[in-house]
């Protein structure tokens, strides 16, 4: 059975792209090789190799989570511009917003 043809107008038609004569005819060649080597790639046997979602093994690099001593407040604090009771005082950042 023989392939249907990739017909690159008609996918820059589903991609809503316009193309030009000329670009369609320098990119019909370039998606048929790509379709060519999706399907060299599909003839490999990949019957023992097991699924996976990574090449490698993956470890976490996150530590636990565990209390551990900080600054306290007072410290944190200290060298803010501006702060309100036991906060940071920061300026409003969004657009239009009004004091």
């Amino acid at each position: 059975m023989e392939k249907p043809a990739i017909d690159v107008a008609y996918v820059a038609e589903l991609a809503r792209l316009e193309l030009t004569d000329e670009e369609k005819a320098v990119f019909q060649p370039q998606l048929e090789n790509i379709v060519k080597y999706v399907e060299k790639i599909s003839s490999v046997d990949v019957s023992d190799v097991p699924p996976t979602m990574h090449g490698r093994a993956i470890v976490n690099a996150l530590r636990e989570d565990e209390v551990r001593p900080s600054l306290d407040r007072e410290t944190a604090l200290a060298n803010a511009p501006a702060r309100t009771g036991d906060e940071f005082m920061l300026p409003k950042i969004v657009e239009g917003a009004e004091s």
